[in-house]
């Protein structure tokens, strides 16, 4: 058993609504069968065309473009670690932040009940539904349920020659 897991075989329909290591098993689910990398791809398809991503844009580069005017350049310079001061001096203005939230609000809110809900409700159902027929299934044949070792598969070792 593994450390702070609890009973590592527990079926999901034994588990009450909320449960952590249910919300684990059907976000891993969800994980498995690509749906967060569809949510993202199809808000990364959004966000460019969106005002507050164009809004951020801009404020960014005008926070950049004050910021980097202060600076006496000369070839010996850190560019790297300029780039650094830079991104704190970002992170630390707070424009980032209150760009992101309306980026979220224009970009992922919209498509949160027509979208995601329904892909994520229908996974759930096929999770919890396949868990289910999976139990049916050890119940109904208990020699199954316990076997202890897998059957042996031959190997594929293409045609015998005799």
């Amino acid at each position: 058993m593994a450390e702070g897991t609890g009973n590592v075989n527990v079926g999901p329909a034994s588990l009450p609504p909320g449960d952590p290591q249910l919300i684990g098993m059907i976000v891993e689910h969800l994980k498995n069968r690509g749906l967060f990398d569809e949510f993202r791809r199809d808000c990364l398809a959004d966000v460019d065309t969106k005002p507050a991503y164009q809004n951020l844009r801009q404020k960014v580069d005008n926070f950049v473009t004050s910021q980097l005017s202060t600076q006496d350049w000369n070839p010996s310079i850190n560019k790297n670690q300029m780039r650094n001061g830079l991104r704190q001096s970002v992170v630390q203005s707070g424009v980032l932040e209150s760009g992101v939230d309306r980026i979220i609000t224009q970009v992922v809110d919209p498509k949160m009940n027509h979208t995601f809900r329904p892909h994520i409700e229908t996974a759930i159902h096929d999770f919890l539904s396949g868990e289910r027929r999976e139990e049916n299934v050890l119940s109904c044949n208990p020699a199954a349920s316990e076997q202890t070792e897998p059957p042996e598969i031959p190997p594929a070792s293409g045609p015998k020659t005799p």
